[in-house]
């Protein structure tokens, strides 16, 4: 019995090793298998990124060649650390770091040991790396910023992390991947396929040769070439009309949604992201709590959209026949709603219709025709649903679904929004801060841009994106297809009238530029913040919010100026200048120009944090630069010409 026993033991254990055999060669059929080979080295071959340009060719980013060491913590053998920190140029506790972090992700596998070596340390390292057993160098291209503009649209590149790798296997410690901006929206196109090349070592750990005769070996795929829509003359000028401010702006041509100029003030170089200065320069950035300049105003900043709005409110009222055009609302310097009051700036007794409403932003018009759009149905609760329709159907209040990497939402309240508040129902009276865009209502500078875009085009709308062209590609349907709002095209008519009577006579009248029809609208929006535990009113924010010419429109845009007083005095003088510079490649209003590049809104910011009044005597300080400073800047003015 114990004989057959030990007869039957030995004979499974001969079919378990005999049936793993044949699994591992002759049914595994795991490609991965190969990189857990000893006895394999696998070799990336890095492909040349992607370059991109500008809609009107204009070179914005290309490569430049990097330099990594990389290391194989298995293959390492006891060397002379002392000159090999030397000759890279680090501490021995950096490279005690670096060794650590390399074996954690992998003993067997290489990574990145230390990045972006200059040629001048690339070829004294190269001549002895033979004295240092598991490490090599391996070359690959670093991104090249050919302008100092954009950075919030350009973005960045930078090494994958734990997460980055495990979402996608392309990647391995040490790749770079697209961070922030184009560079990470077209990632995948952008980086190309990396090439592989398997190389057999004997078990002296030594290389023989490639293995299997290179059959498993892959060429580099280069990326692809990316056009963007952006106007990198526009967005330079516009940036620097921006200088000393924060704030966002967008510019969209209302007839394809392309972006003709996306700002966030302020901004970077996008250079100070490349090389070995990456990190250290990117955690500054980071650290800036205050001015937050990786933070891109133009499309993650939401603000309440002040008068703008009102925009939105004639033309559901013109739609919903709660009002004419030729209806008038008297203003007694505001209005009451019951036992409140809003105030406006119309002189009492001022009869507005339509157009004058728009054209002298009174607050009085369109909160009558807000409330005579709820009022209009059962109960204001049905109301606002049909009201927060028929603004969403502009974009507003919903991600736009573009190609840009960041984004927010903004805020459109309806009738589930307002549950918690008022459980049972709620009269007209209790939202009418929504009629002149304050209140529960906010939205992002592009979705403001995109809303005005609509206007211009007289009820429809492209979805606003980034991408021109790609290489041998066609860009996104989405992007081609209009999309149509709820209002009725004859009903934009009366309101682009008004937006013109801004510029005639209206709260833009100081900002007319000569031979162009601008069609514009003014904002100004109370400001809280919360200043050692008190909520504290600020300096207002100023908007604008433009399209030119009236008939057939080649821009649209849309202000935001943190702090700037009111509509006209920063924003619009900024909205009017992108106009003129993008119909007309010339400035003619000049005194604008000078304005805004003598004038700072520094002070303003610091505010909170100085414990500086914020209104002197009651009034408001504009702080004027220094003349030095102001000559810099003409200069570059001067350049951008």
């Amino acid at each position: 019995m114990r004989k057959f026993i030990l007869f039957l033991f030995v004979i499974i254990v001969g079919i378990i090793f005999t049936g793993r055999l044949l699994y591992l060669q002759g049914l595994n059929n795991n490609t991965q298998s190969i990189y857990d080979d000893n006895a394999i080295r696998p070799v990336f071959n890095y492909p040349k990124r992607g370059f991109v340009y500008d809609r009107n060719g204009k070179l914005l980013v290309s490569n430049q060649p990097s330099y990594d060491v990389m290391i194989i913590p298995r293959e390492v053998k006891p060397f002379d650390t002392l000159e090999f920190c030397t000759l890279l140029k680090i501490k021995k506790e950096h490279l005690i770091e670096k060794y650590k972090k390399a074996k954690h992700y992998s003993p067997r596998l290489p990574s990145v040991f230390l990045s972006h070596l200059s040629k001048e340390d690339y070829a004294i390292l190269q001549e002895k790396m033979r004295k240092y057993e598991g490490f090599y160098i391996q070359k690959r291209s670093l991104r090249k910023y050919e302008t100092n503009i954009g950075a919030n649209v350009l973005g960045d590149i930078g090494e994958v992390n734990y997460r980055e790798i495990n979402k996608d296997n392309y990647y391995r410690s040490g790749d770079l991947i697209g961070k922030q901006g184009v560079e990470a929206s077209y990632e995948t196109i952008l980086r190309g396929q990396k090439g592989i090349k398997f190389i057999q070592k004997d078990r002296f750990n030594k290389n023989i040769g490639p293995y299997q005769d290179g059959k498993l070996d892959t060429l580099p795929v280069a990326g692809k070439d990316i056009t963007i829509t952006i106007d990198a003359d526009l967005q330079a000028y516009g940036e620097l009309l921006m200088t000393n401010k924060r704030g966002g702006v967008i510019a969209i041509e209302p007839k394809t949604g392309e972006i003709l100029a996306m700002i966030s003030a302020p901004t970077y170089n996008p250079n100070s992201l490349v090389g070995r200065n990456r990190s250290k320069n990117f955690t500054k950035l980071f650290n800036d709590s205050i001015a937050k300049p990786l933070f891109n105003r133009s499309i993650q900043g939401v603000y309440e959209p002040g008068s703008p709005f009102k925009l939105m409110n004639a033309l559901i009222a013109l739609e919903e026949e709660v009002m004419s055009p030729t209806e008038t609302v008297t203003c007694y310097h505001g209005i009451k709603y019951g036992n409140r009051f809003m105030g406006c700036h119309c002189p009492s007794g001022t009869r507005n219709n339509l157009i004058g409403g728009i054209e002298k932003s009174c607050n009085a018009y369109f909160l009558t025709a807000y409330r005579n759009m709820l009022d209009k149905y059962e109960n204001a609760s049905i109301g606002i649903d049909k009201w927060s329709k028929h603004v969403k159907s502009f974009g507003l209040g919903n991600f736009l679904n573009n190609d840009l990497y960041v984004g927010q939402k903004g805020r459109i309240p309806d009738r589930d929004y307002y549950k918690h508040l008022y459980p049972n129902t709620f009269y007209s009276t209790y939202t009418v801060s929504n009629a002149i865009g304050q209140g529960e209502v906010a939205t992002t500078p592009i979705q403001l841009a995109n809303m005005v875009a609509a206007i211009a085009n007289r009820g429809y709308y492209f979805t606003p994106h980034i991408i021109k062209h790609i290489e041998d590609e066609t860009i996104p349907e989405n992007f081609t297809i209009p999309k149509y709002t709820t209002i009725s095209k004859k009903n934009f008519e009366p309101v682009i009238e008004g937006m013109l009577e801004v510029y005639k006579s209206g709260t833009a009248s100081s900002l007319q530029v000569k031979d162009i029809e601008i069609c514009g609208k003014t904002g100004t929006v109370e400001n809280f913040a919360i200043v050692d535990s008190v909520r504290t009113q600020l300096t207002d924010h100023s908007i604008f919010v433009a399209f030119a010419p009236k008939d057939d429109p080649k821009i649209a845009i849309a202000v935001f100026v943190e702090n700037g007083y009111w509509g006209s005095r920063f924003a619009g003088k900024v909205a009017s200048l992108m106009i003129e510079k993008h119909l007309k490649n010339e400035i003619t209003r000049t005194d604008l120009e000078d304005w805004l590049l003598s004038h700072s809104l520094e002070n303003e910011y610091a505010k909170p944090y100085s414990g500086e009044p914020f209104k002197i005597n009651g009034q408001t300080q504009l702080q004027v630069i220094p003349p030095e400073e102001f000559n810099k800047l003409k200069t570059k003015l001067n350049q951008l010409n």
